[in-house]
């Protein structure tokens, strides 16, 4: 079986840049949705598909397989880049990709982009978000409306950062002439319905299925890029016409093979079939969101996307603050312990007499924990041998007053003596 595909992004009608880029291919649908705004998403998402795009050649048996090399592939390209500029700390993108081999696909899947599967009428989501609000929806704690309006739906829990290293989901299944696969952003899935998007999905050609997919997610009041990639299994093989197409931050290849070796053929021949033969891309605008579900937040989601995020200011100050804290905790302890030592006192021996000491019978290396207190006129060699051993090993005392009341007794036993 072959592969015939679509693919289209949209900046859509409040990002200022498009952080998405998508591929497709013969034997490659794939959608890398880029988070960390200032930190330059869209040079994290581009880098991914760049590396993804590798696998658009005929697969080996292990299909499955050569998706999970090529994510780790794309998430290693991504810490070389950071290593190469910290200033990209903090940079991710999400990554679907759906690698055809003429029988089957195969899918890995990491972040909040999806893929849909629609066979005989059927639509089916494939990938599980990896988000906050999808962990509420398995809790059973929101359901999946709610989840479109929910604040922090926009909170994606793993992403290819090069730093976590996360594993992506992967899995495989059969294909059957007349399945279409849809792999998307966030952008069209979070805003269109599965009834909205599985209508959208058999209509027409790819190419046409793809720009009513985008053109009614921007209807619908998605504030986010939108890419949508488009793939349907046949019998019959694609024209030769049809070549591989990167879309969003990605793009560097036309759609059509040039007509006559001019680039206006490719433009021209772009969504052959369609009613008006482009997405009615609407220029960035600043400004508030449209009026609809998204319109009354006011978090900007995609400083609020994913956990990684640039380095913080004051960090060095932060760290010697912190250290002060530990430190003057520390010396606290210590302060305090010291204070109870000096309320102690024991009886020992000091230049052959029998002596009072403050602080504890005990030392630390290089730290005695007392000092002799009072030295008195009892001398050891005027003890017995069993007293005077006692003293050499130390007599313990409550307070002063019986330290005293010890140095007393012995002094009346030398008396004796």
């Amino acid at each position: 079986m072959y592969l015939h595909y679509s693919a289209i992004s949209d900046v859509g009608r409040v990002r200022r840049e498009n952080q998405d880029s998508g591929y497709a291919g013969p034997w490659l649908l794939t959608v890398c949705d880029g988070v960390g705004g200032a930190v330059r998403g869209d040079l994290a998402s581009s880098t991914a598909v760049q590396a993804l795009r590798k696998l658009d050649q005929q697969p080996d048996e292990d299909v499955v397989g050569q998706v999970a090399g090529a994510i780790h592939r794309a998430d290693d390209r991504i810490a070389e880049l950071v290593e190469e500029d910290p200033d990209l700390n903090g940079t991710s993108t999400t990554a679907t990709v759906a690698l055809f081999d003429g029988t089957r696909f195969a899918v890995g899947h990491i972040g909040d982009s999806r893929a849909y599967l629609l066979r005989r009428g059927q639509l089916r989501q494939l990938t599980h978000d990896h988000t906050f609000v999808q962990s509420l929806i398995d809790e059973g704690r929101i359901t999946e409306e709610q989840s479109r309006t929910h604040p922090h739906r926009n909170l994606i829990l793993k992403a290819l950062d090069g730093v976590r290293h996360e594993e992506p989901d992967l899995f495989e299944f059969p294909a059957e002439p007349g399945d279409r696969v849809l792999v998307c952003s966030d952008g069209a899935c979070g805003t269109l319905t599965d009834d909205r998007i599985a209508a959208l999905l058999a209509d027409g050609t790819p190419d046409f299925a793809a720009v009513e997919l985008v053109r009614a997610s921007l209807e619908a009041g998605s504030t986010d890029n939108v890419t949508c990639v488009v793939g349907e299994v046949s019998e019959e093989p694609p024209g030769d016409e049809l070549v591989p197409l990167l879309v969003g931050a990605a793009a560097d290849l036309p759609r059509r093979a040039p007509l006559g070796g001019g680039v206006a053929g490719a433009v021209g021949g772009l969504f052959r079939g369609h009613r008006s033969g482009d997405t009615g891309e609407i220029p960035p605008v600043p400004g508030d969101a449209p009026a609809g579900a998204f319109a009354a937040d006011p978090i900007d989601h995609e400083t609020a996307r994913y956990a990684p995020r640039p380095p913080r200011r004051y960090a060095a100050l932060r760290r010697v603050l912190a250290a002060a804290v530990v430190l003057g905790l520390a010396w606290v302890v210590l302060a305090a312990g010291w204070s109870w030592s000096q309320q102690q006192f024991y009886v020992a021996e000091q230049d052959g007499k029998v002596a009072i000491f403050r602080g504890v019978d005990a030392s630390l290396p290089g730290i005695s924990l007392s000092h002799p207190y009072e030295l008195t006129d009892v001398d050891l060699d005027r003890l017995s041998d069993i007293d005077a051993e006692a003293v050499r090993e130390g007599l313990e005392a409550g307070s002063l007053d019986e330290a005293r009341a010890t140095v007393d007794n012995y002094a009346a036993r030398q008396d004796v003596g």
